[in-house]
């Protein structure tokens, strides 16, 4: 399971997804689409989102874990 906002839902496979902490320790799922596209897109959706036109599958990165 990739890692992300806890209940974030498909969120947390999305490579439109920011984590955006706060100050006390909250940690909110944050769609980087709702920049281009706000009346599509809410900034920080109601979650868990279970599905989204805007979804697309996270690419991993080298940084977490993955054969080398």
């Amino acid at each position: 399971m990739s890692e992300g906002a806890p209940g974030a839902g498909l969120c947390n496979g999305c490579r439109h997804q920011q984590l955006v902490p706060n100050t006390r320790g909250s940690v909110f799922s944050l769609c980087r689409r709702s920049r281009d596209e706000p009346e599509r897109f809410p900034r920080y959706p109601r979650l868990p989102v279970v599905s989204c036109p805007g979804y697309e599958r996270a690419v991993p990165s080298a940084r977490s874990g993955g054969a080398g």
